[in-house]
């Protein structure tokens, strides 16, 4: 795991995020409940654009099953096309959780945004006063000079003392 940037003296805050991923990783679902918030859920984004309207929150009882399900859900539409992105949530977090080994990834920063699109990124305002950690490739293929970037976002919240995830926010270069 790459030390992370930006983030000193908060090692719980850290571990969180390395056991979250870990859990992703592993496309361990009821690892990753575990550290779901339990007033909140959560939220999953295909794009920097969180939609408070539209994006799927699951509760961590709802991950569960859902994972097993082969229920599809709208989680967004694409982009370039408009077509909707329906998927089961075990194919959504393949192709938009997942899609990297971002427990290997080029740069981890915390609370700072490395990988930047023409994508509007609204995190902050619809997550004030959270913290996440950003997972980053800078590319995968050099044809594409960097226009194949990814990142992983990971969103935690404070709770009684402990960090929660609340939204786990994929991000790539857009049309």
């Amino acid at each position: 795991m790459l030390v992370l940037q930006g983030c000193a003296g908060h090692q719980s805050f850290e571990r969180r995020a390395e056991t979250v991923l870990s859990c992703l990783a592993k496309s361990d679902p009821e690892c990753l409940a575990s550290y779901v918030h339990p007033g909140k859920g959560l939220r999953f984004s295909p794009s920097a654009y969180i939609d408070p309207e539209s994006d799927q929150v699951f509760s961590a009882e709802q991950l569960i099953a859902a994972w097993r399900s082969d229920i599809r859900y709208l989680w967004g539409f694409e982009d370039g096309t408009g077509e909707p992105i329906r998927l089961t949530l075990h194919a959504y977090f393949v192709r938009f959780v997942y899609d990297a080994d971002y427990a290997k990834a080029e740069q981890v920063a915390a609370d700072r945004v490395i990988g930047r699109g023409n994508t509007v990124n609204n995190l902050a305002e619809i997550y004030p006063g959270t913290r996440f950690i950003e997972y980053h490739f800078s590319g995968f293929d050099p044809q594409y000079q960097g226009l194949d970037w990814k990142s992983l976002r990971l969103v935690f919240e404070q709770r009684e003392g402990a960090w929660y995830l609340v939204a786990i926010v994929h991000d790539h270069w857009t049309i």
